[in-house]
């Protein structure tokens, strides 16, 4: 630096200034700090270019479906089913036979259909007892013949008694 120049403390952020420089830092500064900061909107910068128009806001708070989480039960399930899995991968691997599977946990949310006695959701479960009653209906229409079963015989004899070439 050189021994001629002059220097000013700016007591608002403890740097040092030119004196010829501190007065037009302080106009600047002060236009600066008095003005709100706008927030950048990356939403809307992205959208600019694209001719997509304005974008609901999500503003409203959101609200939770259903009740109270079960994840105590859910989480005794998890625990019961790694232990299980665990039992039988040691079972197989000291090849002693296998262990009765852990009863399947039911879940009371869930609707039972009473076709096939699965269990669904309140929303999987209208469309899929209505898809169960027709297919159990077409099965029970669709059983064979005597003369099916006539021929199915005859088929299964045949092949027994076929010696290759």
């Amino acid at each position: 630096m050189t021994v001629g120049n002059q220097f000013a403390h700016n007591s608002g952020f403890f740097t040092c200034f030119f004196l010829h420089a501190q007065s037009r830092h302080e106009t600047i500064c002060n236009s600066v700090s008095s003005k709100k900061h706008r927030l950048f909107n990356s939403q809307k910068q992205r959208i600019s270019g694209t001719g997509i128009g304005s974008v609901r806001s999500s503003n409203a708070p959101k609200v939770q479906v259903g009740g109270t989480t079960n994840w105590r039960q859910q989480h005794e399930d998890f625990i019961t089913s790694i232990r299980s899995a665990r039992t039988a991968t040691d079972a197989i691997a000291k090849g002693l036979p296998l262990p009765p599977p852990p009863p399947p946990s039911i879940n009371p949310d869930y609707v039972e259909c009473p076709y096939c006695l699965r269990r669904f959701n309140e929303t999987a479960a209208p469309r899929h007892i209505n898809f169960c009653k027709t297919n159990t209906n077409r099965r029970v229409l669709a059983r064979p013949s005597a003369v099916c079963k006539l021929y199915a015989k005859a088929l299964v004899l045949y092949v027994k008694d076929y010696q290759c070439p």
